[in-house]
């Protein structure tokens, strides 16, 4: 159990400096989102989908890495409903998109495939709420730029009343 801690805190060490650069959400976590405001966001990364001809999954998970809501277009793959509820954990837990993952894995940081929940590949973000992180969204089905523009578009709807 000690060495499994020793090897934690050496990844997070070394994932701190090699990400510290891309998008480190500074927020603290906030009340958790509720089920309306993850359908909103939901409904907007599927919108942007469908818009696009992309068949996505959205996925919305509390604070807490909790799957709050989900949400797919007919005709998507199977494998994306897990991935998408990943990517939101993955965001979630570690406070930042999982881009950042995907862009450290790719610069030749490997180191950080072995950090617990930490999903490599684009499509999940933190949701912000009133300056707080109230959960993430997870956006898989299509290219990993391509569920990243649907995660995007959940989470800006979000700051819109």
């Amino acid at each position: 159990m000690k060495l499994k801690i020793a090897q934690l805190a050496v990844c997070s060490a070394m994932l701190g400096t090699s990400l510290s650069l891309h998008a480190q959400m500074p927020n603290g976590y906030g009340a958790p989102i509720g089920v309306d405001q993850a359908r909103k966001a939901a409904a907007a990364a599927i919108a942007e989908g469908k818009k696009n001809g992309w068949t996505v999954g959205a996925a919305i998970v509390d604070t807490g890495g909790n799957l709050v809501y989900f949400e797919r277009i007919d005709g998507t793959q199977v494998g994306s409903s897990e991935v998408a509820v990943r990517k939101a954990q993955s965001a979630n837990a570690f406070k930042r998109p999982t881009k950042a993952f995907e862009d450290a894995v790719a610069g030749g940081r490997n180191v950080v495939m072995t950090l617990p929940g930490a999903l490599p590949i684009e499509g999940g973000l933190p949701l912000v709420i009133d300056g707080k992180i109230a959960g993430a969204i997870g956006v898989s089905g299509a290219t990993s730029a391509q569920d990243g523009q649907c995660a995007k578009a959940g989470a800006d709807a979000l700051a819109k009343p």
